[in-house]
């Protein structure tokens, strides 16, 4: 049952303003986390991406800006709406439940501003969601929305059961209207159901070793949900375009980011060893299979694409592939692969009707999606919008905006007000699972980042003294404190939480960076190299402080090496580590033995020999090299700290 429209919201959007589409050409979008731009450039190079070569011969291209953090929940928020993440007023994956302590995946109560999809329903246009990130519970919409917790996800192991009731009382929500749920859980594939010839094009293993039970932690079966999950989404987003025929239909597919995760480290990296190079024989093509899992899609809904439609397919960023982690041992169990190999740049194709063949699409950002969504459907965007339509790929005008705003409470929506509020079942049940008591500490972290990255430096101070009067031992806030109040020239006080953030953590990367900044704008230049370098050394190679360190010194290097035996041994030592990262243990072994022959007294030849023995399993051998490190460099508190994780851990099997 459709919702009665406000009149206001009519009102504000009635008629079509200059510039935008003029017919009724419907347009789909397809969101594939994760699509590289470089990645997709070199498999279509070798002929592998007929679908994506076409979108960039036929339609119009451009790298997508993604934002800091590069969170799926945050960005997703933000391609939908419009709006920033200080506005949407989603900030992570999680909020807390403050009185059980209790994770919980964000809900689409808690987005602030309306998402197209609301635009849309306002303008009495028809809508098809699938699978978008924090749409559960799913909003009364002018169409069907499919909300992501309809299908397997890393926040949580359940789905909706094949016979759509199998979540009981869970299921509220899932699907609008709930009518609809029934017919398409039918769609639905659970990763149970995968069978083993779905699979051999993307990993190398026998019948036995996939039929083993399904735990949610074991790569493998992480690796059947994603796919299920991508295969779901896919079926049921063609489903609705042919029968439903929504003006906009958005579909979401995660497959390739979360493939990217578990085994993006091994795509097409050589040399590799030992158990790297077992993980290799066995997923070393799966990424590049989802890739082109992911353009055989895009050639099934461009087949269903009418001559009056669009079709836009984007990425919410990058991902560096073959990237090999610094500690091997991570990459085991799960083999996630970090976010820190996650790309700011993701990608934006436009094909079909409005659509300028061929031309290239400059500096867009995710802000500029919604607006061009909204120009395609005939609907200028409001002034509230800070992105702008991507007209120099499109054959429209930039449309003249004379909507002040479409949220229909004038931007102050809050929490816990979506429309999904009104089933007095739904909102039942999410007081029942905590989630109206729930808040986001890393959201409320995130947030107060993004007001310093916008210049609210006062915000930014604010929110993160918010934070330290709920916890005053958060050696994150008290850094973070110390960047805004150095930007707000407050030195004195910024120093004071910066040390405090220190002495909290001394290991706190971001802390010793904020501490050398704010002595840098004192002049204190060479004070602000060491802890630079200390930024740099304790946070496995700090980013912003390497930038640092080559503007100010040429050079982002944290040898401690004085001799030339020294550089020497830290040579081989460098050399070392490659190996291990490789998986050839022993060659790095034989390096550190040659190194330690150079300079017997050099702590940082002991610190890489305690690395690879405890990689190679030797607990016992990577403690006493440890200990040799911390005989000849006391101070060092990465070396402390270590020490007592290896001796806190279960000797390894």
């Amino acid at each position: 049952m459709r919702r009665i429209l406000p009149l206001l919201a009519l009102l504000l959007v009635a008629g079509r303003p200059a510039g935008g589409a003029e017919d009724d050409g419907r347009v789909m979008v397809l969101g594939i986390d994760s699509l590289d731009p470089d990645v997709i450039a070199l498999l279509a190079s070798e002929g592998k991406l007929p679908n994506f070569a076409k979108l960039r011969r036929e339609g119009a291209f451009g790298r997508l800006r993604s934002s800091e953090p590069i969170l799926s929940p945050i960005i997703w928020t933000t391609i939908a709406t419009g709006k920033p993440p200080t506005e949407h007023g989603i900030g992570d994956f999680t909020a807390i439940n403050e009185q059980t302590g209790e994770r919980l995946p964000v809900t689409s109560q808690m987005r602030k501003v309306d998402a197209i999809w609301n635009i849309l329903t306002d303008a009495d246009k028809s809508v098809g969601v699938v699978g978008w990130w924090a749409t559960w519970p799913a909003e009364s919409v002018n169409g069907v929305l499919v909300s992501d917790h309809t299908c397997y996800h890393f926040l949580f192991e359940d789905g909706l059961g094949p016979d759509g009731d199998e979540k009981g009382e869970d299921a509220l929500g899932i699907i609008h209207p709930p009518e609809r749920t029934e017919a398409l859980s039918a769609l639905v594939l659970r990763p149970t159901e995968v069978q083993y010839d779905d699979l051999t094009s993307y990993v190398s293993i026998d019948e036995k070793e996939f039929e083993r039970p399904f735990e949610f932690h074991d790569d493998l079966s992480h690796f059947k949900w994603a796919w299920a999950t991508a295969e779901s989404y896919r079926r049921i987003g063609l489903e609705l375009w042919k029968k439903d025929r929504p003006d906009l239909l958005l579909v979401f597919i995660e497959g390739v980011d979360s493939s990217s995760h578990l085994f993006g480290h091994l795509f097409r990296a050589e040399g590799l060893g030992g158990e790297l190079a077992q993980q290799q024989k066995r997923f070393g093509e799966t990424v590049e299979q989802m890739y082109l899992y992911a353009d055989r899609m895009v050639g099934e809904y461009l087949a269903e694409l009418g001559p009056d439609d669009t079709l836009v397919v984007l990425s919410d960023h990058g991902f560096e592939l073959g990237a090999l982690h610094s500690d091997p041992s991570k990459t085991r169990d799960m083999r996630r692969v970090s976010a820190k190999n996650h790309r700011i740049e993701g990608v934006l194709y436009l094909y079909g009707k409005h659509v300028k063949p061929g031309a290239t699409i400059e500096g867009a950002t995710l802000l500029d999606v919604t607006p061009t969504l909204l120009a395609l459907e005939g609907i200028a965007p409001a002034k509230d919008m800070p992105g702008r339509v991507v007209t120099e790929g499109l054959t429209l005008a930039e449309p003249e905006r004379t909507v002040a705003t479409f949220e229909k409470d004038a931007g102050t929506r809050t929490a816990g007000t979506s429309d999904a509020s009104v089933d007095p079942a739904i909102l039942a049940r999410l007081e029942a699972l905590g989630y109206l008591e729930a808040e986001s500490p890393r959201g409320r972290r995130n947030l107060a980042a993004m007001s310093f990255e916008e210049g609210d430096y006062e915000a930014s101070a604010e929110a993160y003294r918010a934070q330290l009067e709920r916890n005053p031992q958060d050696a994150g806030a008290h850094s973070s404190l110390a960047g805004a109040l150095g930007a707000l020239e407050r030195y004195d006080e910024a120093m004071e939480h910066a040390n405090e953030a220190i002495r909290l953590s001394p290991l706190h990367a971001g802390a010793y960076h904020n501490k050398a900044v704010i002595l840098e704008r004192q002049g204190k230049k060479s004070e602000a190299v060491e802890e630079y370098k200390k930024a740099v050394r304790y946070g496995s190679g700090y980013e912003p402080s390497r930038r640092a360190l080559i503007r100010l010194t040429g050079s982002a290097s944290v040898d401690t090496a004085r001799t030339d035996e020294e550089r020497l041994a830290a040579k081989l030592a460098r050399e070392a580590s490659i190996a291990a990262r490789k998986g050839r243990y022993d060659d790095a072994m034989d390096l550190l033995d040659r190194a330690e022959r150079v300079a017997p007294e050099f702590s940082l030849v002991h610190q890489y020999r305690s690395n690879v023995a405890f990689l190679k399993g030797d607990r016992d051998a990577a403690i006493a090299a440890l200990e040799r490190a911390r005989a000849l460099e006391p101070d060092n508190p990465l070396f402390q700290r270590n020490l007592e994780h290896l001796k806190a851990a279960a000797p390894q099997s």
